[in-house]
């Protein structure tokens, strides 16, 4: 069984954190139905989603990925690099102590999920303004005995490495070379987004279909090129906090 751990919308969202986009008037309630909408899809792709309530003292924390990283064996709580989200960890750790033991990043060490893909046994983690080398370190030194590789990625002007690269399975990176260093990756086919698209890279794989944010028309035309079934899913007002389609929950089989 696969589960999906997501959190409504704040009604504090419009002050999230913002690294890399200029801040605009965001509507929570607006955003929140978008929220439910990809909430509904994972629903349909068979995922039993774990919702929790939203609250209004952490405008960040529908952003359930940063949370934790989840593997076969255990599950990791991460220490978020913006100290702001650091109190959104402990409802995370008490859903996933249901279903792994738990390990933690600790201090002075930052990491967030967002930063980390996983290929098979190796964990590609962004190192940026999120996730630093100490918490990279404490990831390989947990990671290890269980029998992951971890490798770094170097990350320029993008908040998380799945903002800029995202794994379509089947040998297949979707990324934008624009903002990460590609030299990990060289092993394995990449389709860089259309230049003019740079925010396309992230992408949500559900059951073999790709859900891609509408508003990226040709980078659509490039996955449905590439043999990819797509379906896009409307999400402008996450997108005014940073948000992509995976940081909005975390996924796990149990």
């Amino acid at each position: 069984m696969r589960y999906a751990i997501m959190r409504r919308v704040s009604p504090a969202l419009a002050s999230c954190e913002l690294t890399f986009l200029g801040r605009t008037q965001i509507d929570p309630q607006r955003a929140d139905r978008q929220h439910r909408e990809i909430g509904h899809r994972l629903e349909s792709a068979g995922l039993t989603v774990i919702t929790l309530p939203a609250d209004p003292d952490l405008p960040d924390s529908t952003f359930t990925e940063d949370t934790a990283i989840v593997l076969d064996e255990i599950a990791i709580i991460t220490n978020p690099g913006a100290a702001i989200r650091q109190a959104e960890t402990g409802a995370i750790a008490s859903i996933l102590e249901h279903f792994r033991p738990l390990r933690w990043i600790k201090a002075p060490g930052t990491i967030e999920g967002g930063d980390v893909v996983r290929v098979d046994r190796t964990l590609y983690v962004g190192v940026g303004t999120r996730t630093n080398q100490a918490g990279l370190a404490q990831l390989t030194a947990i990671v290890a005995p269980f029998g992951y590789a971890v490798l770094p990625v170097q990350l320029s002007a993008v908040l998380h490495l799945k903002t800029a690269a995202t794994w379509l399975g089947d040998g297949t990176w979707l990324i934008n070379p624009a903002w990460i260093d590609p030299l990990p990756l060289r092993r394995f086919r990449l389709l860089p987004v259309p230049a003019d698209e740079p925010w396309a890279a992230n992408t949500l794989l559900l059951n073999g279909l790709l859900h891609l944010p509408v508003g990226f028309p040709l980078t659509s035309e490039l996955l449905s090129a590439n043999g990819y079934a797509v379906s896009c899913v409307e999400m402008d007002e996450l997108q005014k906090a940073e948000a992509g389609l995976t940081c909005l929950s975390v996924i796990f089989e149990a």
